[in-house]
């Protein structure tokens, strides 16, 4: 028996003086609510409802009960009406995880201009590049970059994350321009280890042909603000992501390289723990972010 069930089920029997009645508004048969009722009974030792041809009411020791078990039946609405108000307003905590240089440079600014629309959110923003367990790690929603191996969590398509070969004005007069993907073989290359680590750059052509080139250099990274930094003093060529050279690039620090050339995009996405039971500081979250990267969002200003 559940011992909640019957709980509400003796509620709604002194409430309305008939089994038949509280049955009926609990969905269940006459004959279940009289078993329930009885079989409370027999567990407490004691008679709580005298019944007889003209209704149900209760004992003196039904009467005292009755009021015990209201209460636990108004506290119990009352938490389910708050998880179910927590379930469907932007508010309370939310667990926030992705790759450092996209959260500092693109996650945290739309992050704040969300928490501005909805100020009974609190926000924890993590960066880091190394994978998350979203359960064990409490995270409620992580933005990543490439295919995703988990079928099992839920996901959005946010865009794509293109990448570019750049290099400084001063790098290009000293050691010349490449014109095709081959030519970076002649160059200085710096080289980001998370996703070049092999040193060999992939170029598909106007065409659609394919180009693999090995590079080499001295300094290789982890860091993309650190290549970044190499490239803009001259040390290189790099591939980076759109989003971190774009500044550069309107600057005229740094200038895109192989314009006929595409580099492998990488797929954006929302992930989160489960595909069902979404809370709504999530849901919302995420179909915000849905229309903040368009084609050339990398270059659309905050």
């Amino acid at each position: 028996m559940d011992r909640l069930q019957a709980i509400r089920l003796f509620v709604r029997v002194v409430d309305l003086g008939s089994f038949s009645k509280a049955a009926a508004d609990l969905g269940i048969g006459q004959p279940s609510a009289t078993k329930q009722v009885a079989q409370m009974e027999e567990q407490l030792g004691a008679r709580l409802l005298h019944r007889s041809t003209h209704g149900v009411t209760p004992t003196e020791i039904g009467a005292l009960y009755y009021e015990k078990c209201k209460l636990i039946v108004h506290h119990v609405e009352e938490a389910d009406s708050l998880a179910a108000l927590q379930q469907s307003q932007v508010q309370g905590g939310l667990r926030i995880s992705t790759s450092v240089a996209f959260g500092r440079r693109v996650l945290a600014p739309l992050v704040m201009r969300f928490m501005q629309l909805h100020p009974k959110l609190q926000v924890e923003l993590t960066v880091e590049d190394r994978y998350v367990n979203l359960v064990e790690q409490g995270v409620d929603v992580a933005i990543r970059m490439g295919p995703l191996a988990d079928s099992t969590l839920g996901a959005r398509w946010l865009g794509t994350n293109p990448w570019v070969a750049v290099a400084a004005p001063e790098y290009l007069q000293r050691r010349g321009t490449p014109v095709v993907p081959p030519d970076l073989s002649d160059h200085e290359a710096l080289v980001y280890t998370t996703v070049q680590g092999d040193a060999r750059w992939h170029f598909t052509g106007p065409g659609g042909e394919v180009a693999v080139v090995p590079v080499k250099g001295f300094l290789r990274s982890n860091n993309l603000s650190t290549l970044l930094a190499g490239v803009r003093m001259g040390m290189g060529i790099a591939v980076l992501p759109r989003y971190v050279a774009q500044t550069s690039i309107q600057a005229g620090a740094v200038l895109p390289l192989l314009a006929d050339w595409a580099l492998p995009s990488q797929e954006i996405h929302a992930v989160y723990p489960s595909p069902s039971l979404v809370p709504a500081k999530v849901s919302r979250f995420v179909d915000w972010l849905g229309g903040r990267f368009g084609p050339a969002w990398w270059a659309e200003p905050d």
